[in-house]
């Protein structure tokens, strides 16, 4: 590993904390919580110049109007602080001198101008910023076509934007679908229509037509006709506009079906008819373009075929070139990861390596091999091809412990090189076209993201951000990589968050906050919240089966808790646990299988997995999905496992709760809709169980922490006294006798 690795902070973001003294550090409050900023939706210039993006705090998600989803009128395009950063110097570039809700960052060829989406007045306005002169001005699209919140594509002269726009009377067609469906005052719903009532709602409100804008004056020309489209993209030299369709046909139940994709190409210059690459089929197709636009390539049952744009002739990369077993004649299935930047060469990987094709598709080679233990030992990631061609780098991370950083292999040398390797975070890459500057979040694992600036081989590293200077005033919590075993004895990893003014000596309440998988830490909002409060947090993960997902939970993080407890850190009558959508119809479901926690909160999770096939209209077949192959698990439809439904529905066991239980909603969520949640209050009230229900009438998927400041923070409050008065009871109930 190289030595000579130099971090430069311009800023004291991390040791901001040497000039305050532990002694002057306050908690972290929930207010805090809400004041934390990021820089999202970075987009940095093609030369590396500089770097786009909007800084938001927790204030960006508050106010949206969660009853309006799927309305047609309504944009919601949240608020942040446009900012433009030099990547040099760090001098920054302010387009407005308040918040804007802006969207579509884009830069031009030239990189001297961004192009954006704001928002304002209910409507799009195509606005161009200059940052040669420092001018913001508005690109007034000829015959104000209403514009649609999608990706901007510049033309390769920099001269024109191609915009999604609205059809005409698009407006009133969508608005009369989603009046019916909310106002009605009949509402019918068809089973012989081929769409369910709000996938029709959401069919039409993706169709967008799409003209060519010249920034100079607006005047907007017609490119492709009302339909629904995918990404837009240019060929390098202007001449051909690539796009993908959708054609919903009907409502399917079951994935990747009831849809048809087709992908095409436009000549921007005698815009004749578009021509298929792909002519409609159920199949989707995913390309891997070349940098110039004019080369394609795509995998097709393990096969890399490769073809020209324009030309007819498709070539096998692969066949007959690998086999996995020489014997059986067995061959590689392949995946594309990335085109070389003179073309020439495809890296494709398999389960065995990464590999190198030529694109004469005559040379196939392995380059590097992956150890047959891999899940066991690290994961790498392509992230640049260098200019020439010598060396590829990777991003790594083991998966044993917090190890990360940067690798480069050299294809002539066949030799890997370590570059940046420690236990810091690194994060969201952008790379100038040259590949010669690098921009990336970076964290220590415990403070928040600040971005930084780098060169290809990630030698030195410069800041260009400090969005919270303040941090430094306030005592946060530590995280750590702690490895359990589950009760079948599957190795499973969890992150652990120390309570603030941690001391060895003493045992501590313990929130468990749980979901799915955990393993990367990085600064955490909740966490921070609860270990200012003198709790421990553990966020474990589980070992979800297909079949018997209500099992993982009750296996996997009671061995957790059990071993923190052994190891004298927590105090085994003070255990909660929460979690957040999924997360919070676990902590339901969990409860009724162990009286193992003093308390446990449902934060807009479902309880009765039966009814929530149909709870969420708005979203369409989505429960059902999720039910049967998705997330939850259970590998069959209700009606042909119908047991594995009532073993997985948390109401159906509610007589069985012995834990106190907080149950949290939105009334706006149309995600898990608070009357799924709501059963679970009227079962435990009904069983003379301990339970309280707060539904956040302004809330959505999230429920306070959902709705509005005030809400924000009331949802903490009540969670915290949720806590202290059950983590807390057998003391009080012992001092009132």
């Amino acid at each position: 590993m190289k030595n000579s690795i130099r971090i430069t902070f311009s800023f004291f973001f991390l040791l901001g904390t040497l000039s305050v003294s532990l002694a002057q550090q306050t908690l972290f409050t929930s207010e805090d919580a809400i004041n934390v900023k990021s820089l999202t939706g970075q987009v940095l210039s093609p030369d590396g110049s500089h770097l786009a993006g909007l800084i938001m705090d927790g204030r960006s998600r508050f106010g949206t109007d969660h009853f309006r989803f799927q309305d047609p009128s309504y944009l919601n395009v949240r608020g942040g602080e446009l900012v433009i950063i030099n990547t040099e110097n760090g001098a920054e570039l302010r387009p407005f001198d308040q918040i804007a809700q802006v969207t579509s960052l884009t830069w031009s060829p030239n990189s001297t101008e961004l192009a954006f989406l704001e928002e304002k007045g209910g409507k799009l306005r195509l606005m161009i910023y200059d940052t040669g002169k420092k001018k913001l001005k508005e690109v007034t699209v000829s015959g104000n076509p209403l514009l649609a919140d999608a990706n901007l594509a510049w033309t390769a002269d920099g001269k024109s934007l191609l915009v999604h726009t609205r059809k005409s009377d698009w407006m009133d067609r969508a608005m009369a679908l989603y009046k019916e469906a909310t106002k009605g005052p009949t509402v019918v719903y068809d089973g012989s229509k081929p769409f369910l009532k709000w996938e029709e709602i959401r069919n039409t409100n993706s169709l967008t037509e799409v003209h060519r804008v010249a920034i100079s004056n607006g005047k907007a020309e017609k490119l492709l006709e009302e339909s629904n489209y995918g990404g837009l993209e240019v060929s390098k030299d202007g001449q051909y506009l690539i796009f993908e369709e959708r054609f919903p046909l009907k409502t399917s139940y079951e994935r990747n079906t009831g849809t048809e994709f087709q992908v095409s190409y436009l000549d921007l210059n005698t815009l004749d008819s578009a021509k298929n690459i792909y002519p409609r089929n159920e199949k989707r197709r995913s390309y891997e373009w070349s940098e110039s636009k004019t080369k394609y390539a795509w995998v097709d049952s393990g096969y890399v075929y490769f073809q020209v744009l324009g030309d007819e002739e498709v070539r096998n990369w692969t066949k007959g070139k690998a086999y996995s077993d020489e014997e059986k004649k067995k061959e590689v299935k392949f995946s594309i990861e990335a085109w070389s930047p003179q073309e020439d060469q495809l890296m494709l990987s398999s389960d065995k390596g990464y590999w190198i094709a030529d694109a004469g598709g005559e040379g196939l080679e392995m380059i590097l091999e992956i150890p047959e233990e891999k899940d066991k030992t690290y994961d790498l990631r392509l992230v640049n091809w260098s200019q020439d061609q010598r060396y590829l780098y990777f991003s790594y991370s083991s998966t044993e412990k917090w190890e990360r950083g940067f690798q480069r292999f050299d294809l002539e040398n066949k030799e890997m090189e370590d570059l940046l390797i420690d236990g810091n975070l690194y994060s969201n890459l952008n790379f100038s076209d040259d590949g010669s500057i690098v921009t990336l979040n970076f964290s220590d694992g415990n403070m928040p993201d600040n971005v930084m600036v780098t060169d290809a081989e990630f030698s030195s590293m410069k800041a260009l951000t400090d969005l919270n200077p303040w941090i430094s005033e306030k005592k946060l919590t530590r995280s750590e990589l702690i490895s359990y075993r589950d009760v079948d004895g599957k190795e499973l990893k969890g992150i652990l968050y120390y309570p603030v003014d941690y001391d060895s000596t003493k045992t501590y309440p313990l929130v468990c906050e749980i979901y799915e998988t955990f393993y990367s830490n990085g600064f955490n909002r909740n966490m921070n919240v609860v270990t200012s409060k003198g709790y421990f947090g553990l966020r474990p993960s589980v070992d979800l089966e297909i079949g018997y997902p209500g099992e993982a939970w009750v296996k996997g993080i009671t061995s957790a808790i059990n071993m923190l407890v052994e190891e004298g850190k927590v105090d085994n009558d003070k255990v909660g646990v929460h979690g957040v959508s999924y997360g919070g119809y676990a902590a339901s479901l969990l409860i009724t299988q162990t009286d193992r926690f003093a308390a446990a909160i449902n934060i807009s999770g479902k309880v009765n997995i039966i009814s929530f096939l149909g709870d969420s209209p708005k979203i369409g077949t989505r429960n059902y999905a999720a039910a049967e192959v998705g997330q939850d698990r259970i590998g069959g439809s209700l009606w042909d496992d119908p047991l594995k439904y009532f073993a997985t529905t948390a109401v159906l066991h509610a007589d069985r709760i012995k834990t106190p239980h907080l149950i949290l909603t939105g009334e706006g969520d149309w995600n898990v809709p608070g009357t799924n949640s709501r059963e679970m209050y009227y079962a435990m009230r009904r069983l003379g169980k301990e339970v309280i229900w707060v539904n956040y009438m302004n809330g959505g998927h999230g429920a306070g922490w959902a709705s509005d400041e005030s809400d924000y923070l009331d949802q903490w409050s009540r969670i915290f006294d949720f806590y202290e008065t059950q983590f807390n009871k057998e003391e009080t109930e012992d001092l009132e006798n």
